[in-house]
């Protein structure tokens, strides 16, 4: 049988549902969190933003929205504002950095119901 010590299995966890890693500069790296390692008010918030954007006929304000859902998954307020800011508004570079997120959390994603 196999043993394996706790930190054995955070760093699985780590390999696993690591955050997405955005380098602003050469200080500055904002890490977008895997929704499993969110809270769980954080992870609900997340899935009922994802909804309001992929609601038909619902007219909202995309950038608001993808704004929002950084500043969620983001390790630190001040570096999702950092991020923000040098995207300036740039809807499509948000929508991209929202994207690269996705693809780099689908393995790890849970469904709205295991939260």
């Amino acid at each position: 049988m196999a043993s394996y010590t706790l930190d054995d299995i955070r760093s699985a966890a780590d390999a696993k549902y690591g955050s997405t890693d955005i380098a602003l500069d050469e200080k500055t790296t904002v890490h977008l969190l895997n929704p499993l390692r969110l809270p769980k008010e954080k992870r609900a918030r997340l899935v009922a933003l994802q909804d309001e954007m992929d609601a038909e006929g619902n007219e909202v304000d995309q950038e608001e929205l993808l704004s929002e859902a950084i500043r969620l998954v983001a390790d630190h307020p001040k570096k999702a504002d950092s991020l923000l800011s040098a995207v300036g508004g740039d809807l499509a570079v948000l929508a991209q950095i929202f994207e690269t997120y996705g693809k780099g959390t689908q393995a790890g994603e849970a469904s709205a119901s295991a939260s």
